[in-house]
């Protein structure tokens, strides 16, 4: 499941489009990404209209128009975004295109289907864009904000918090084990047991991952340093590059979780 910096970099990946008039419109109507979707007027209110902005929050992106159109794409599983001319081969899973003006072609590509099309049009901005929660990276996200969070769902694991999208937009699997490991908690430390020292050194790890992230993967899709946790949460065998002590693997909140014993002792939230 693409996470915060796949997102801005799949998002990006649009931009060739900025500025120029939709031409064409097409929704497989076959395809479950289009789901929920009003076709005639999405294609009414797209075909003439400039694509203005590109914008990423959490697991998601917009793509507003002229005409107070909105189009939101959810990548799911297996989703990615594709811009291409009128030579770019087409594959069975392009679901949805945007002839853009120029011969330009924004595609949305998604084998598995998990991922999802949104439209609005009106005044402002949409109702399921405005309800995402403040960004990590923004001056809103604040300590205060996470020691909250964590009290009312004291019994939960940590880890399980990490991932619940209310308070931590763009978390997933990876960025979640990448922060305790840094942090040096355990992935089943309840949250109701993070003290004041705890909090803020989460919250500032939370900000750390998120902006590093964005500066390797979201620019460019860069493979992280070896480093990090990420190049090595999923090897047989893996060792911790900071303690080099073997890695441990094993499902925390319903969730296959990775961890450093050595550096993730519980108890240690406590401070």
């Amino acid at each position: 499941m693409p996470e915060l910096a796949e997102v801005e970099y799949f998002r990006k990946r649009w931009n060739p489009g900025l500025g120029r008039k939709v031409v064409g419109v097409r929704l497989n109507p076959k395809a479950r990404v289009g789901r929920g979707v009003d076709t005639r007027a999405l294609a009414k209110a797209l075909t003439g209209a400039k694509l203005l902005e590109s914008l990423a929050a959490a697991k998601q992106m917009a793509f507003r128009f002229t005409g107070g159109a909105w189009l939101g794409v959810h990548l799911g599983m297996t989703g990615r975004l594709e811009a291409g001319d009128a030579e770019r081969a087409p594959t069975l899973y392009d679901h949805f295109q945007l002839t853009m003006a120029g011969g330009r072609e924004l595609v949305f590509v998604d084998p598995r289907q998990f991922g999802r099309i949104q439209f609005w049009q009106g005044e402002g901005v949409p109702p399921w864009w405005a309800k995402i929660p403040p960004a990590i990276l923004s001056d809103a996200f604040t300590p205060g904000l996470v020691a909250a969070f964590l009290r009312r769902r004291a019994r939960t694991s940590i880890k399980a918090v990490l991932l619940m999208q209310e308070r931590f937009p763009g978390i997933g699997n990876w960025m979640a084990d990448e922060v305790l490991w840094r942090a040096g908690f355990h992935p089943e430390a309840k949250a109701g047991a993070f003290g004041p020292k705890s909090v803020r050194k989460l919250h500032a790890t939370l900000r750390t991952v998120c902006a590093e992230a964005m500066a390797v993967i979201g620019k460019d899709w860069s493979d992280p340093p070896d480093a990090w946790l990420f190049n090595h949460r999923w090897q047989d065998g893996g060792r911790c590059p900071r303690a080099k002590k073997p890695l441990v693997r094993a499902e925390v909140g319903g969730r296959t979780t990775c961890w450093s014993p050595t550096r993730q002792v519980l108890g240690a939230e406590r401070r």
